[in-house]
């Protein structure tokens, strides 16, 4: 638990970190920036899981490929206008000097320590690689002082009155060594750099954005007028957590004693309740979905146990009656010619009335797998595979195939509807004439033939960040929250082991969607291995929203670092500003010790 800020001045740590195994925490993963608080300015505790905030962006290469980058040294200031500023040494991705940054270092800007914009290199005009970084603002004489160290051992200064016209700054002068106060904290491999105090706002931000919140306490009515027991359960408890947020919790309200013919006051107990679900729940089940339709609740997932040969489904009435639910066979890659293996990423979406399945397929191996859609018949059963279209293949808006088959691959299509319009976001990966790495699209589709695009591909995201690069340049399995005025869309990014994570695009509801500079990609994941423990590799979600509008994360990770992909299921809680918590666990989004609760029941 982060400790209660009571001073006027609180004080930020950003370090690194020291690579540990390469399936646990990478080297793009540890030479990131990171942070962490303190009330005192001597006791910290590690933000974000003690994961990074703060990545280099890869550079790119004329044939499309990228470079994956990593930092070190980071140093976090101020700038003259009060916001922040980080500069850093840009390395190769395992650390080593990076070539592209010789003789220079990296500037970030922030508002808040939370979302980054890379600037880009500050050209130092030394022909040497830096070694250490420090930059400050010196208010008497209006420029900004930077003092580096190179990969000789010697110090140099150079001032700079516009940090952001990148090549403006002196020539180097020769300096007093660089020192920077150092700063002891109990914190896993921890390599500490810099500290600055903030004001009290920004820490509170800082630390509610990057810790998770607590079941704090539980609020009911005090007292309600009801005249059936009907009425009684549509009263919801209000569970209130250590940041201040709020989450609707049903009540088993135990009412054998209210006699509902006989007007009076009754004093009547609850508990509290919130469904909880253990993970793994399905075994051997990857990139799960679970969708509502025509009252009922339908799972659906790639299936590890055959090595990805069959769709199945399931039916129930509710989303827990899914776990234990028969499965039936819908499709396989035996029925029909063009579908011969990695049945890939099954989502079922409903569009003007008619539920879909859109999929991936291929015709053969792995370099010919394409988005396909399935349509229900009009009246048909989901269970049934008869009552299942042939999967259609995805077509761009000229009727040509989205991918050409044996050099570019789509897997992952998702559905977003908003404001009367229709969208398919997808992920391709271009294998010839050279590997670029998997990238997230959008585009319009035909709500009528949804396997139909009707505008050009905006590209949305590609793995420039080391988290998504991390064993392979990897963004896929897109899906989206629409809440409030605000469109989330989740992605999975890095290789599908214990280093896959899951990654943050948001738009607002009125923003045009297929204006890439619309949309704001969070720096660092949402949820990776270290967000919740024993739970290796999370990714490839989806959402699904219960009877009582709680709104469910569907995921897969691992039970262990090379244990197979397995289903889970949590439920999404919204931070002080409306955006998704995915490690909000059971423990602490219910305290077990305030679920008891009583309410006065007027029966008149």
């Amino acid at each position: 638990m982060i400790t209660e800020m009571k001073n006027d001045r609180n004080y930020v740590l950003c370090y690194t970190r020291e690579p540990q195994e390469d399936i646990i925490y990478a080297n793009k993963l540890a030479y990131s920036m990171h942070l962490a608080y303190s009330a005192d300015g001597e006791r910290y505790e590690a933000l974000n899981h003690n994961s990074g905030v703060l990545f280099a962006r890869a550079t790119d290469n004329e044939n499309g490929t990228m470079n994956a980058k990593s930092l070190k040294s980071p140093y976090l200031f101020q700038l003259a206008d009060g916001t922040f500023g980080v500069v850093a040494v840009r390395t190769e991705h395992d650390g080593q000097p990076d070539e592209q940054s010789k003789g220079s270092v990296l500037l970030f800007t922030s508002s808040d320590l939370l979302q980054y914009k890379e600037i880009g290199l500050i050209n130092l005009k030394g022909d040497t690689f830096v070694q250490d970084v420090a930059c400050s603002y010196d208010t008497g004489s209006g420029t900004y002082i930077i003092h580096w160290t190179d990969e000789h051992g010697s110090s140099y200064r150079n001032a700079m009155a516009d940090l952001f016209s990148l090549s403006s700054a002196s020539a180097p002068e020769q300096a007093e060594a660089l020192a920077i106060n150092s700063v002891s904290a109990n914190i896993e491999g921890i390599v500490p750099r810099n500290a600055i105090s903030v004001s009290p706002e920004i820490a509170r931000r800082l630390v509610l954005k990057l810790t998770v919140p607590t079941n704090v306490s539980i609020q009911v009515p005090e007292q309600v007028t009801a005249s059936s027991i009907e009425e009684l359960n549509a009263v919801r408890a209000t569970a209130i957590y250590s940041d201040g947020t709020t989450a609707g919790k049903s009540v088993a309200w135990q009412a054998a004693e209210v006699n509902w013919n006989v007007p009076g006051t009754y004093q009547v107990r609850g508990t509290v309740h919130q469904d909880r679900y253990d993970f793994p729940t399905m075994q051997h089940r990857a990139d799960p979905n679970i969708a509502k339709w025509n009252g009922k609740y339908y799972f659906i997932a790639t299936n590890d146990a055959d090595h990805n040969q069959t769709l199945y489904i399931r039916e129930s009435d509710t989303i827990s009656g899914l776990v234990k639910a028969a499965e039936s066979l819908i499709l396989d890659t035996k029925t029909y010619d063009h579908i011969k293996g990695l049945l890939w990423a099954p989502e079922l979406h409903s569009i003007e009335g008619s539920l879909y399945i859109f999929h991936a397929a291929t015709t053969g191996e792995f370099f010919y797998e394409e988005c396909h859609v399935m349509k229900l018949r009009e009246g048909g059963n989901p269970t049934v595979a008869a009552d299942w279209s042939e999967p259609m293949r995805v077509v761009k808006k000229d009727g040509s195939y989205l991918c050409e088959a044996g050099k570019v691959i789509s897997l992952d299509m998702t559905v977003i509807q908003l404001n009367g319009e229709c969208y398919a976001a997808w992920s391709e990966r271009q294998f010839l004439p050279v590997d670029i790495g998997a990238w997230i699209y959008i585009a319009k589709i035909d709500p009528k033939e949804p396997w139909r695009l009707i505008s050009d591909p905006v590209l949305l995201s590609k793995p420039d960040y080391g988290w998504a690069n991390n064993h392979t340049f990897v963004d896929e399995g897109p899906f989206a929250i629409i809440r409030d005025n605000k469109l989330f869309v989740t992605i999975s990014s890095a290789a599908i082991d214990a280093t896959y994570c899951v990654g943050l695009l948001t738009v607002d509801t009125n923003a045009d969607l297929l204006n890439p500079a619309s949309w704001t990609k969070t720096n660092y994941p949402l949820l990776t291995s270290r967000s919740v423990e024993g739970e290796f590799g999370p990714g490839h979600n989806s959402y699904v929203t219960d009877e009582d509008g709680v709104i469910w994360n569907v995921y897969h990770g691992r039970p262990g670092v090379q244990a197979p992909r397995c289903s889970g299921l949590r439920r999404v809680h919204f931070d002080i500003d409306g955006y998704p918590v995915l490690d909000l666990t059971d423990e602490k989004d219910l305290n077990p010790k305030l679920t008891a609760v009583s309410i006065e029941v007027v029966v008149k």
